[in-house]
């Protein structure tokens, strides 16, 4: 079979990479409507050229220029590329909420339960398709080799970086989970340099003091692995890794299925990274957690 040397079609992720790459150096009208589309990629593939140019409230044409900006050759050809990725639109959380009230009233419970299993399913099932392992191989890399690594989420996201400092903290020394206490996520990277990780992750709608607590770290010369649901949130610019996470739901909260999906296939790769001596380190761990009688014991009784 002939082989040609002819580059493989661009992916969604690839080219709102490149939106992203572009835009402090694109016109204010251009990068208007890159901002929105880099909040709004589900509106791509299910929008004409002139609703969507209508929802950012740009010309037809700026979406034309963009398309032959980030290397396609026509609006037609950039849209298709996102026809396979079409996903309803998230609304605000009040309207979620005043939405699973109604089901309950008029007694659709059923329809919320598909719902919701239909969500967590297209949530792992987008996370495994759009992220490369190789990815999430390198980060576990230097996550391994650094001096400390900090996991930043706050709310429901506080205890998924809890949860993560815990079972990493069997493999490695110096995982630490932020924010402790009452401090501030500022607080706890006070003292981070650049032999130092931080994973942060924040979702719609963006949490502040996530943003600034990154600012710091990155003034800091920190890495920053970012986590969230868009290559719109601020703290993706200028992270060494940047991993985007399915959070849809019927829900008025975010679906955190797929992010803890993430952190479990992120703790694999840093054992399988950390060497041979983890291995014993967690046995050693188990082990004497058997002895001082932390687990129930399970006899098997004769009858």
């Amino acid at each position: 079979m002939k082989q040609t040397n002819e580059p493989s079609p661009a992916t969604s992720s690839e080219i709102l990479e490149r939106i992203q790459a572009a835009r402090a150096d694109l016109t204010p009208e251009l990068a208007k409507l890159a901002s929105f589309l880099l909040d709004n990629p589900n509106e791509i593939g299910v929008c004409s050229i002139r609703q969507l140019a209508g929802k950012a409230d740009v010309k037809p044409n700026t979406l034309v220029r963009l398309s032959r900006t980030v290397g396609m050759d026509s609006y037609e050809s950039f849209r298709e590329v996102f026809r396979d990725e079409i996903r309803q639109g998230r609304e605000t959380f009040p309207d979620r909420a005043r939405w699973l009230q109604s089901l309950a009233q008029r007694g659709e419970m059923g329809a919320l339960y598909a719902a919701s299993a239909e969500s967590a399913l297209d949530n792992i099932e987008g996370l495994f398709a759009s992220t490369d392992h190789r990815a999430i191989e390198v980060a576990a890399r230097e996550i391994v080799t650094a001096r400390r690594c900090y996991v930043l989420g706050v709310g429901v996201n506080n205890a998924i970086a809890q949860n993560f400092a815990y079972l990493a903290g069997m493999a490695i020394d110096g995982v630490r989970a932020l924010p402790q206490g009452g401090t501030l996520p500022v607080d706890g990277i006070a003292r981070a340099g650049a032999s130092d990780i931080l994973i942060a992750m924040t979702f719609r709608p963006y949490r502040r003091e996530i943003v600034e607590a990154v600012d710091v770290a990155r003034a800091q010369g920190v890495r920053v692995i970012a986590i969230s649901d868009s290559l719109a949130c601020p703290i993706m610019p200028d992270a060494q890794h940047r991993f985007i996470v399915p959070t849809d739901t019927p829900q008025f909260f975010i679906s955190t299925i797929a992010l803890t999906a993430f952190f479990e296939v992120l703790i694999a790769f840093i054992i399988a990274e950390a060497g041979e001596d983890v291995v014993s380190s967690i046995e050693s761990y188990h082990s004497q957690r058997q002895a001082l009688g932390i687990y129930v014991s399970q006899k098997v009784q004769s009858k």
